[in-house]
């Protein structure tokens, strides 16, 4: 999908997403803790969606939204309400920051190069705007390594796509690898569909 197909996307299903955000944090809630729960500074959340992330996130931390989509940003901000927090949203392409050059301690992800067109040059772009001496930190999803479960993902995967523009098959190692990022530490759960990452910019 292009990105102006992707936000079109999101438009229709901005609402179903942040009202069934409650599933997200049940199965993903913990790996997202686990990543992103130590983080300091100025944190960039790329691709933040509904922000679901914002509550993982240190109370300390300065957070930076950003999307494509306005109406996922609608409710990242009524998130942010919520929560009580401060932090700034606005609406951009993750394959193409319209930040400077090591500009935040720590770049944050989740469940966002499955849509990208180019995830590639989304990564190197998180790479290039965050600190030599800050952290990325990732947690995607992909194929199971459990078979009738791999077997169901590829049988809907094209299926999937139409609807979500999401890649369900897409494995987020090769993806990361292919960018070229130095990977710290990888980790896997949920029967092999989640993997997290953390990176340290080069």
């Amino acid at each position: 999908m292009s990105v102006e197909e992707i936000q079109a996307s999101y438009a229709e299903y901005a609402d179903l997403m942040h009202r069934f955000e409650w599933v997200d944090r049940l199965l993903t809630g913990r790996y997202r803790r686990r990543r992103f729960g130590d983080v300091t500074g100025r944190v960039l959340d790329v691709a933040c969606g509904t922000g679901t992330n914002f509550r993982y996130l240190p109370t300390t931390a300065d957070i930076v939204g950003i999307d494509i989509s306005p109406e996922m940003l609608a409710k990242a901000e009524r998130q942010l309400d919520d929560l009580g927090r401060d932090g700034r949203l606005e609406r951009m392409d993750a394959q193409d920051l319209a930040f400077e050059d090591d500009r935040f301690d720590a770049v944050v992800s989740a469940l966002s190069t499955c849509t990208f067109p180019d995830p590639v040059a989304a990564l190197r772009e998180m790479e290039r705007v965050c600190k030599p001496d800050g952290t990325i930190r990732l947690v995607e999803h992909g194929r199971s390594d459990v078979g009738p479960i791999a077997r169901y993902q590829e049988w809907r995967s094209d299926a999937h796509y139409e609807q979500a523009g999401c890649r369900w098959t897409q494995e987020p190692r090769e993806v990361v690898a292919e960018a070229g990022l130095s990977v710290t530490d990888t980790r896997t759960g949920l029967l092999g569909i989640v993997t997290t990452f953390e990176i340290e910019p080069r």
